[in-house]
Order: C-alpha cells, then sequence, then structure tokens
C-alpha cells in the first residue's frame, strides 16, 4: 500500500461528467468503494451527500472516509476523512477539511475559500503553519470538483482521444491543473450486472505512487448519474483496483445492460 492511495483515489472521482447542472446527484447519495491491493481486499471507501449552511448560505456537506480491512490492515492501516462544503448553486468550494492517518503519515488540513478578498486560507493544523493562495476562475476543492464536473459537462461535449482540465487546490503545494483524456465507451461486468461505462485516462506525475503519466484507467457509468464504476493503477510497488460496492440516494436509475 501507498499512503496516497485513498487521496488519489477520491481525487481521481473528480474527473467525471454530468448532461445538464444539478441534475446528476441530491442529498442523501451515498457510494461505496471496495479497493483492491494486488490480491488483498485493502480498504474501503464512501461517499456521502448531506446538506449543510457555511454562515448564512446553504450548501451541500460531502464526507468521504477510508479505511484499511482486514489483514491489510495489519501491515498498513489507513483512517482518512475528506469534507467539502460547497455552494447548491455554482459549485463554489468553501470549506475543505482533510484529516488522514496512513501507517503513520498525518495531516490536519482546514482550507476556507473567501470569495470576497480572491483568496484560500490552508490552515496546517498539525504544523502550526498557514497558507494564502490567490482564487482565479473555477477554483474546486479535491471533494467538491467530483460534484462541479458531474454537473457541469455534457457527455455530448467528449470527443475521444480529447482532454479537460480543472483548476484544483490541493494542500500547501497551491493550485494545479489535472489533466483527463476521453478514451470512449466500454461495458463492464460488476457485481450489480453489465454497466456501459465512460473510459478515461488521467494523467498523473509519474514518481513514487505512479510507474508513468497513464498509469491510471477510470470507468463511470454512462447514465444522468456519472458515478465511478472502477479505477485501475500501476503503482511504483503494485497495482490497485478499486470497485463500486454499494450505493443508495441516487438522483437516477442506475442503468444496467440486461443480457
Amino acid at each position: 500500500m501507498k499512503k496516497k492511495v485513498f487521496l488519489v483515489f477520491l481525487f481521481l472521482q473528480g474527473m467525471l461528467y454530468a448532461q445538464n447542472v444539478h441534475e446528476a446527484f441530491k442529498p442523501g447519495e451515498w457510494l461505496k468503494f471496495r479497493i483492491h491491493y494486488g490480491i488483498l481486499n485493502a480498504s474501503y471507501a464512501t461517499l456521502h451527500v448531506k446538506t449543510d449552511s457555511v454562515g448564512e448560505t446553504p450548501v451541500y456537506h460531502v464526507v468521504g472516509r477510508g479505511r484499511t480491512t482486514g489483514f491489510a490492515s495489519i501491515f498498513f492501516k489507513v483512517d482518512d476523512t475528506y469534507e467539502s462544503y460547497f455552494d447548491m448553486e455554482n459549485g463554489k468550494p468553501y470549506r475543505f477539511v482533510r484529516k488522514v492517518d496512513e501507517g503513520g503519515y498525518t495531516k490536519d488540513i482546514e482550507i476556507n475559500f473567501d470569495y470576497n478578498k480572491k483568496e484560500a486560507l490552508l490552515d496546517d493544523k498539525k504544523n502550526d503553519k498557514k497558507f494564502n493562495f490567490d482564487l482565479g476562475e473555477n477554483i474546486q476543492d479535491l471533494v467538491s470538483g467530483f460534484y462541479f464536473l458531474r454537473n457541469n459537462y455534457e457527455i455530448g461535449d467528449l470527443e475521444i482521444g480529447k482532454s479537460i482540465q480543472l483548476n484544483m487546490l490541493y494542500d500547501d503545494e497551491g493550485i494545479f491543473k489535472f489533466k483527463l483524456k476521453f478514451l470512449g465507451k466500454d461495458i463492464l461486468r460488476t457485481k450489480f450486472g453489465k454497466v456501459e461505462c465512460l473510459k478515461f485516462r488521467p494523467y498523473v506525475q509519474a514518481g513514487r505512487v505512479f510507474k508513468e503519466q497513464e498509469s491510471l484507467t477510470l470507468w463511470v457509468s454512462n447514465d444522468r448519474n456519472k458515478i465511478p464504476i472502477r479505477i485501475k493503477a500501476d503503482l511504483a510497488v503494485g497495482s490497485l483496483k478499486a470497485d463500486l460496492d454499494g450505493y443508495n440516494g441516487l438522483k437516477h436509475q442506475f442503468k444496467i445492460i440486461m443480457d
């Protein structure tokens, strides 16, 4: 296991697409993923959509959690929580929380987005440090980006071989552009039946975690929900596979291909 496995998995879920604004999800949506590292059933990850408020602004509050389980937890314990509070109308993030414990590697970070001052304040609570970042256009955090893209990109705009970029703020490393290439359609066999998917190639940084820039493949459901179905990754050491294992509260019917 690598200490950034759940972070990478969660981030990649943000690279999805939907047909119309604010039609892909609703409060109560819950997704569960089973993550395998090599032959081990290594961990589970969940995403849950709730409602809340930041000041007087009503927001979606999404909580993402990742935990190792069983035999894998003996060798590498993961206990991660990610939270994002973002606008119900335009998807702009207001607050992002990341608390992780991955084999002894820990982080405790909170980011608050101030659109009046056009800056984001990052509070690194573990190291007692603060950072300011200028806010440009369409800035997202690692969680809000998932839901923003589900609601703001049309399937009809995708072209095979073409890529899309998104500005995201990642910890004290600042704002970066993530690139995702559309590879076409595919049909996967899942525990729920056969699912038609859209297939993508996220470009990642080769090095400690990934073998090369094109080490990842992502499949999402080709329906109005646009939920992740599978991720495969070739890591610097070993391989990772994540599959949708459970769901509840989807806004639209989950399309299963009948034999």
